[in-house]
């Protein structure tokens, strides 16, 4: 073999390596991945009004609902808890205890009845009493207003339907405790009264701005218990 063959070959090899190298090039500058001067991804949430807890809302007032209320209407709704409760006089307790005199009664204390550790402890030793108010916001949501009660009702969202039930309630009595008064209706229902004047300046002294606001809260019956203290009885089991 003589030197010219050598030469092609030697020729042929060091062309495949130019190839080679020429192409690693470019693969190199076309498809770069330079390294990110912060490794990971930037992730961007927007804040939205939702992200925020939504405050509770207040216990409706039920003093006012009570004026409209229609005692028939509460009878027929009732009727879905007369399979754990009696409200005949003198009549058994069942899976609840029975409601005659319901309204004004003290808590968890009708004879002969099993209260659930919940309803004692919600009773404060039964030094509290059903008010109107009581009651409506215990049969709103039974389990959050009195955790640990066995009452298994759901509870009633309607607040008029509330009022109706608690308005025949009330006449399961041989001497019904008083509706609230339309004022106190009327104080229940509209408690802005006591704001700030709009101007933002404190009352003069001595003048009748600086006095003590003239409507007190509510209460929620005639016989100054609290209105918003807790909740009431109905369908379902652990109520009075």
């Amino acid at each position: 073999m003589d030197s010219f063959e050598y030469n092609k070959m030697i020729g042929a090899l060091l062309g495949t390596i130019f190839v080679v190298f020429t192409i690693a090039l470019l693969s190199d500058a076309i498809f770069s991945s330079p390294k990110p001067e912060k490794e990971g991804f930037a992730i961007k949430a927007e804040e939205t009004a939702a992200a925020t807890a939504a405050k509770p809302a207040a216990p409706v007032e039920i003093g006012p609902l009570l004026a409209k209320a229609d005692a028939k209407k509460g009878e027929q709704i009732f009727h879905r808890c007369e399979a754990c409760h009696d409200g005949t006089k003198g009549g058994p307790n069942k899976v609840g205890p029975n409601l005659w005199g319901v309204v004004g009664r003290p808590i968890a204390s009708h004879p002969g009845f099993s209260y659930s550790a919940g309803m004692k402890k919600f009773s404060d030793e039964s030094k509290k009493h059903w008010t109107y108010q009581l009651i409506s916001e215990f049969i709103t949501q039974p389990r959050k207003e009195v955790p640990g009660t066995a009452m298994g009702f759901a509870g009633l969202d309607d607040a008029q339907e509330r009022a109706d039930v608690i308005s025949f309630l009330r006449t399961l009595s041989d001497n019904p405790e008083p509706l609230p008064s339309p004022e106190a209706a009327k104080k229940a229902a509209a408690p802005a009264d006591a704001k700030a004047p709009a101007d933002g300046k404190a009352p003069a002294a001595g003048s009748d701005q600086g006095k003590a606001p003239a409507t007190a809260p509510a209460a929620g019956n005639d016989n100054g218990q609290a209105p918003a203290q807790g909740t009431a009885p109905k369908a379902g089991a652990q109520t009075k």
